[in-house]
């Protein structure tokens, strides 16, 4: 509509030198110079009129256009009867106006103009065959060109028509592209991977809410922000990765990133053949499906043991009676009483590992209750280097003078505690305050800490700490970590391992409680 405006204007200025170059040379016969002046300053000063209203939008566009389309048509038919009639060839403008018109009007109003149009034209030349004598042939003129006018509004209107159609339909499919990025978003969002979609020059696309919680991601990414900045580990792999696929031509099948203390696995896809499209990322916790696969494992496993173990233990039974009654017998040499001490030493060793697979199908029988966490501590300071034998001034507690009440299973806590210092006093040096006992407290949750001024545990047996029958020791069950852990884990508790420099450290986390 500003367009047609400026149009209407610059049209105006035309007519306007026109008539200065027309004022001494006149080669338009029955010429009036003084109505064309007149009329081509009043057109211009319309024009300016009408490019103020359009740009104040008053009135409405509906009935601008057609006023204005009504009011061009009235000056083209003026002018061309002062400037000597159809000869002159400003007929030609009504198609222009018109085709505008209908076009901006989608073809509304296409034939009612042309109509208009046409009967102005016959009423002007039929006023030149009166006053001015005209030939009755110069009619065929005024057709022609009303049939041109009809033509083109039909053509414009069938024009618009169309245009409005495929306005709709994109429109339509404008709609169905923005419910599909809706339902795309939705089935993301509720996938337990991580998707990002980047393009070629890795530019963040689309990600779903499960890669901003495996990546870390702390603020709101923005659209089409560099994945450098969103996630820069990430980044840098999936540069070396597309470098490789291009230079071999073979597609990998997948990576591991560690990020977190999260073991991630990485799927590229290229978006289209090749990575010029951009690519998807699929990032899976590999550590989680780890512990889901283990955890299966283990439930299966958990049966199997419990079932041999319930056999076993008759029997073994049986060997441990009789193993006694022959060491009471003094009659045997010392070669003989060492190996009955041999049987006995492994028949203990083999009942502790039938209780402790028995234990892993009981940690979801927790009977949770408020326990004074400082006077039970006390309490199995006292108990444990009594039955351990050890050295009072070895074991050091130190509660710190606080008291907290908190929620555990009584029989549970005292388990870990006793796995934990029992492994502790194991690897220490066995002198004064080699295992110390510590009550701490944070802001949202008490800990209690367990340390030794042992050797440490080697770096390569920390991914299979927790892991259940594995052991650095050829004496050790291997489970006593993995119970301590799934107990912790069944009374809404944390276990972890501290690393330092010297000795061991293991950190019992406990949620403070209302009463706490």
């Amino acid at each position: 509509m500003a367009l047609f405006s400026c149009y209407r204007l610059l049209l105006a200025i035309i007519f306007l030198l026109s008539y200065v170059l027309l004022e001494d040379n006149r080669v338009w016969l029955n010429y009036n110079n003084s109505l064309y002046l007149g009329l081509a300053l009043a057109y211009f000063v319309f024009g300016l009129g009408a490019l103020v209203l359009n740009l104040l939008r008053k009135p409405s566009f509906s009935i601008q256009l057609p006023l204005q389309t009504l009011a061009d048509i009235g000056f083209i038919l003026l002018l061309m009867y002062a400037s000597g009639g159809i000869k002159n060839g400003l007929g030609l403008l009504l198609i222009v106006t018109i085709t505008a018109a209908s076009l901006i009007s989608q073809g509304r109003l296409a034939l009612f103009y042309a109509a208009i149009a046409s009967i102005g034209l016959l009423l002007e030349q039929t006023h030149q065959l009166l006053y001015w004598s005209e030939d009755y042939g110069d009619y065929s003129h005024a057709v022609m060109l009303s049939i041109s006018c009809f033509a083109t509004a039909w053509l414009a209107h069938s024009l618009g028509k169309r245009a409005t159609q495929h306005a709709l339909l994109a429109s339509q499919r404008g709609v169905d592209l923005e419910n599909l990025a809706q339902i795309n978003q939705l089935i993301t969002d509720e996938m337990e991977d991580g998707v990002l979609v980047v393009d070629s020059e890795l530019r963040l696309r689309h990600r779903n809410q499960q890669a901003d919680h495996l990546l870390g991601a702390i603020k709101e990414p923005r659209h089409n922000q560099p994945l450098a900045e969103y996630a820069p580990e990430l980044e840098q792999m999936l540069q070396q990765w597309q470098q490789r696929e291009r230079g071999s031509g073979k597609r990998r099948s997948a990576l591991k990133l560690r990020l977190d203390k999260r073991e991630l696995r990485i799927k590229l896809r290229p978006v289209g053949e090749d990575y010029q499209q951009g690519s998807v990322v699929f990032i899976e916790d590999w550590s989680q499906v780890q512990t889901q696969a283990q955890q299966l494992k283990l439930a299966a496993l958990g049966r199997l043991t419990a079932n041999i173990a319930h056999e076993i233990r008759n029997p073994l039974s049986a060997i441990s009676h009789a193993t006694q009654l022959l060491q009471e017998d003094e009659s045997h040499d010392p070669a003989s009483q060492r190996m009955l001490q041999i049987i006995s030493d492994n028949v203990q060793r083999m009942e502790q590992m039938i209780k402790d697979v028995l234990e892993l199908n009981r940690r979801d029988r927790t009977k949770q209750q408020e326990i004074r966490l400082a006077e039970f501590l006390r309490e199995f300071h006292d108990q444990f280097y009594q039955v351990e034998k050890i050295p009072p001034q070895s074991f050091v507690l130190d509660t710190s003078d606080l008291e907290p009440t908190i929620l555990f299973d009584h029989r549970h806590l005292h388990q870990v505690l006793w796995n934990l210092c029992r492994n502790g006093w194991r690897h220490s040096r066995q002198q004064d305050a080699s295992l110390t006992l510590s009550l701490k407290e944070e802001a949202r949750q008490w800990l209690i800490e367990i340390r030794d001024d042992g050797n440490g545990i080697p770096l390569d047996a920390m991914p299979h700490l927790f892991e259940p029958f594995f052991t650095t020791e050829s004496t050790g069950t291997g489970l006593g970590l993995y119970i301590a852990r799934e107990l912790c884990e069944a009374n809404g508790s944390t276990i972890e391992h501290v690393t330092t420099e010297s000795g061991c450290i293991f950190l019992i986390h406990i949620k403070k409680t209302e009463a706490a």
